[in-house]
């Protein structure tokens, strides 16, 4: 892991694999970081991973809150162009989802196919997403911990093996982070910039998933056209942690079939 400098903030980016290996880039969610690929990354030893904590998260600085939607994708961008990395396949996992669909929108030239993976033109509405910023304000992360967990893994999370995990790693964001990245969901609705891609695409549900449920996640696949989309049975929210083979064979399937490997 390295911190890469710009004028406003420093990110935290990683990147494995091959040099000169087909790119992926790998976009986390909300309360997440970069960590949450390690079961996948090990999984595809064959293309070059660029992973990076979205701003307020991980390792990366914490700006002030609220974020914009288009701050979060200029973040991925100019780290794409950093790195010299175009041509990519963007695989993005909820708020990663949202921001693969506007950088896909942006710069074609950088996004060469997509996995939008538990995630949505849209998430949620405006005034949902401000209560959840209200409680996190007065209480911290630890007060909407509960609510987030059971909408990621559904009604039986408190037995799953991850559980332990993943609850760190969501009370380890920093609150202003959690806010101002979910303000930017709050604040955006793709559904018209998304219906006009026509670029290869993936989409990824998790039967269990209460965040973005299977409904959701095919809506919005079908706003692309000749995309394709798989449920996950076995999964919830965070598929490629829960399943991380299942996923990492999606990931790869997905791969070979557009000639990406």
């Amino acid at each position: 892991m390295a911190l890469m400098f710009f004028p406003d903030l420093r990110l935290n980016v990683e990147m494995s694999g091959p040099e000169g290996g087909p790119p992926v880039v790998l976009l986390h969610a909300l309360g997440t970081n970069l960590a949450l690929w390690d079961g996948v990354v090990a999984r595809l030893p064959r293309h070059r991973l660029l992973r990076l904590d979205m701003r307020g998260h991980g390792a990366s600085d914490v700006p002030p809150a609220p974020y914009t939607m288009g701050a979060l994708i200029h973040d991925v961008e100019r780290v794409m162009d950093r790195v010299r990395v175009r041509d990519a396949v963007v695989v993005g996992l909820s708020i990663g989802g949202m921001i693969a669909q506007g950088l896909a929108v942006k710069r074609l030239d950088l996004v060469r196919g997509m996995v939008l993976s538990n995630t949505a033109a849209r998430i949620g509405i405006a005034s949902q997403w401000q209560d959840r910023i209200d409680a996190v304000r007065a209480g911290g992360l630890e007060s909407i911990a509960d609510a987030t967990l059971e909408r990621w893994f559904g009604r039986q999370w408190r037995d799953l093996p991850e559980l332990t995990q993943m609850r760190a790693m969501l009370l380890a964001t920093p609150p202003e982070g959690w806010m101002g990245a979910a303000a930017a969901i709050a604040g955006t609705d793709f559904y018209t910039p998304t219906a006009g891609l026509t670029l290869p695409t993936l989409a990824i549900a998790g039967l269990r998933d209460g965040s973005t449920p299977p409904d959701l996640v095919k809506e919005t696949a079908d706003l692309i056209l000749g995309s394709r989309f798989v449920l996950v049975r076995s999964a919830g929210h965070l598929p490629m942690v829960e399943q991380p083979g299942v996923y990492a064979d999606l990931l790869r399937d997905f791969l070979e079939s557009i000639g990406h490997v």
